[in-house]
């Protein structure tokens, strides 16, 4: 199966229409195709050639979009770097990818100190080819790195077939209207952020560019309806609730939702969206899935609170050994948006097991098909024979008025073998006394925390998601 060249494709169809707007400058379709293609035929001038593997290391920002094209047009499959990694992460991940070349943002130079500052690309010759006018389905597009919060990270392939059934599932879903901005405050080397990069192709879309988030400008943004749409982990989406509240502002009426991902959002932020208007569309997805897999429409949100919604149109979703609605297990997924394979290091081992993607997450399905994912099955805590979601504490401690956020991990005990430790960022102080009492209320003995750390930031990963590995290394240091 072949497709258009996204790029050359939306130039053509819809050449004057704005496709990024940052800061105040915008270009339009034409003049990002244009200045692609000039950094494309760049690329080509180091003497790469098409199908070379080539790693991008960018700070965000426009630029970035346009040599994430440019990489496209020349045929590249593009490893996509995170840029907040070390220079012994990086290393790994370059060297596991066996990419040829790396193009790397000035500023970064000292993460990837062999690479090719994006200056001196820029600034080189350039060598004249026609970029492919379709793609194969099957072409690997991009190659992105698992977080790595369990070993080494994978080196995940997704290609242009992946993608374009991922946007295409999401339309169906979310519907498009014209006039749609999707304000972009996610990594672009993550699949939040090159996902509203292929919409924007897709669809013939806006996107409304961040380099990085800024709650700030976000809140400002839904309040005056210059965008319709966001994508925001439930860190962000709190931060901007806090904002938008603290100044008694509402979204307008042209700001149509927000899509969170990144783990469950707990149910106190979304009725505080909705009392300002907003819709939260709560979404599963992974690096494997090119993003979405799941996603809870807004008609179900208050009933089905803490699902992640139906599988999208084309995908599937089952629950290893389950029997009946509610028993839980492994999440598995199926569909054309499951990357075929990866690279590297885990070249050999198979994304799917007769046809089925095992993620790694403890889910259940209700009687009525809605997905509800627990936890990961690395962050579930076994006390005394129990199993413990951190998840369903997390959003506990977070219905408490004077809690902003909350992380919870499983640390060891010489009595139950681990138990749950709270770690919380605060609005204002609170006794942990306090705490454990409003934890009572709500949650089974075994699972309320036995210990309670204040701390000013949670750990997080580029695109937000809490990394709890790292809490339970600074309880241990603690002790």
């Amino acid at each position: 199966m072949m497709t258009p060249n996204w790029i050359l494709q939306r130039a053509s169809l819809t050449p004057d229409r704005i496709a990024i707007s940052w800061e105040e400058q915008q270009w339009t379709f034409r003049e990002m195709a244009e200045r692609s293609m000039d950094i494309a035929k760049k690329m080509r001038g180091t003497g790469l050639q098409e199908g070379n593997r080539v790693a991008l290391l960018t700070t965000g920002g426009p630029e970035t979009v346009f040599l994430i094209h440019g990489g496209l047009l020349a045929g590249f499959e593009l490893v996509m770097l995170n840029s907040r990694l070390t220079a012994a992460e990086l290393a790994y991940q370059i060297e596991d990818s066996e990419a040829v070349a790396v193009f790397t943002d000035d500023s970064l130079l000292d993460r990837a100190p062999d690479s090719t500052p994006v200056s001196r690309l820029l600034c080189g010759k350039a060598e004249d080819f026609k970029p492919a006018e379709l793609w194969h389905e099957d072409r690997t597009l991009t190659i992105m790195y698992t977080s790595g919060t369990t070993g080494f990270p994978k080196g995940v392939r997704q290609t242009a077939g992946n993608h374009l059934s991922s946007a295409a599932a999401s339309a169906f879903n979310m519907g498009l209207q014209d006039g749609d901005v999707w304000l972009c405050a996610m990594p672009l080397f993550h699949i939040s952020g090159f996902s509203i990069l292929s919409r924007s192709l897709i669809y013939g879309m806006t996107v409304r560019l961040q380099s990085k988030f800024d709650a700030e400008a976000s809140a400002r943004e839904i309040a005056e309806g210059s965008v319709t749409t966001m994508s925001a982990v439930s860190a962000q989406l709190v931060r901007v609730l806090d904002i938008l509240e603290g100044r008694k502002l509402r979204a307008d009426g042209r700001f149509r939702q927000i899509l969170a991902g990144g783990g469950p959002v707990p149910s106190p932020y979304i009725r505080r969206a909705e009392a300002l208007g907003i819709q939260i569309l709560q979404t599963y997805g992974m690096t494997e899935t090119s993003s979405q897999t799941a996603t809870l429409a807004a008609e179900d949100a208050l009933r089905k609170t803490g699902s992640s919604g139906k599988p999208l149109f084309f995908n599937r979703i089952r629950i290893e050994g389950a029997e009946k609605p509610g028993d839980e297990g492994e999440i598995l997924i199926s569909g054309p948006h499951v990357t075929p394979g990866y690279v590297g290091r885990f070249s050999d081992s198979p994304a799917q097991v007769d046809g089925w993607l095992h993620t790694g997450d403890i889910g259940k399905l209700d009687d009525e098909g809605f997905l509800y994912v627990l936890d990961r099955r690395s962050d579930l805590i076994i006390s005394g024979g129990e199993n413990i979601y951190p998840a369903e504490i997390e959003q506990v401690l977070v219905g408490h008025p004077d809690v902003a956020e909350a992380g919870v991990a499983g640390v060891e005990d010489k009595h139950w073998g681990h138990v749950p430790a709270a770690f919380v960022v605060v609005r204002k102080a609170i006794a942990a006394e306090e705490l454990e009492a409003f934890c009572r209320e709500r949650l089974a003995p075994y699972k309320v925390p036995k210990y309670y750390r204040f701390v000013e930031e949670l750990p997080r990963n580029a695109s937000n998601k809490l990394l709890r590995r790292e809490l339970r290394a600074a309880f241990e240091i603690e002790k």
